[in-house]
């Protein structure tokens, strides 16, 4: 990433915190752009994305397949605490040289990762609770050569789906943000394509 890491996950991070702070407990069953995904499940999601994350900048090895639930009392505050424990640890000039180990990835491309849920996933959870949301302008721009790179794979593996209608030839001066969702398969409409 031709940005800092860190410098770009602590401007992306605020606005997601936002986000997470202003999700009300009677929303936590609402619909979200991500398939399959409630609100509840999507913060979960995010949660383990800012922990695990943690630990990758460390080339540490990491668990998915737990599934835990972490909305008990002060969720909101404990992921605030742990997105400022992830900028911390992707400060470290090292978290970004060599591959990971678990990944099989340049640490450069996973530390993008973490950005990329950062973004998207704020993004997520402000459509489907009815916040507004500007994501960190410079984070976007750095992630669309990312989501380029990644899309295949990702489209593969089902983490992705295919390129929303809203990239077709005739939309191509769509904004940036709209771009890098339609990339990752999301209507930046949503809920209506």
């Amino acid at each position: 990433m031709a940005t800092q890491t860190s410098d770009l996950l602590a401007a992306a991070a605020p606005r997601t915190v936002d986000v997470v702070r202003g999700v009300a407990d009677d929303q936590l069953d609402l619909p979200t752009p991500c398939r399959d995904y409630v609100v509840r499940d999507l913060l979960n999601h995010l949660y383990e994305v800012v922990v695990n994350f943690q630990q990758l900048a460390g080339k540490r090895p990491v668990e998915w397949s737990e599934k835990p639930d972490h909305l008990a009392d002060g969720w909101r505050d404990r992921f605030e605490t742990e997105t400022g424990r992830l900028i911390a640890a992707w400060s470290d000039p090292s978290a970004l040289e060599g591959v990971s180990p678990g990944m099989g990835m340049p640490q450069t491309v996973i530390g993008g990762m973490a950005l990329l849920d950062l973004t998207v996933h704020g993004w997520d959870l402000a459509v489907a609770t009815g916040q507004a949301y500007e994501p960190a302008p410079e984070a976007v721009a750095e992630l669309h050569g990312l989501v380029e790179q990644l899309g295949p794979t990702a489209r593969k593996m089902g983490v992705f789906a295919d390129p929303a209608p809203a990239l077709s030839p005739t939309t191509p001066d769509l904004p940036n943000l709209d771009h890098l969702l339609a990339q990752t398969g999301r209507a930046p409409t949503w809920p209506t394509p």
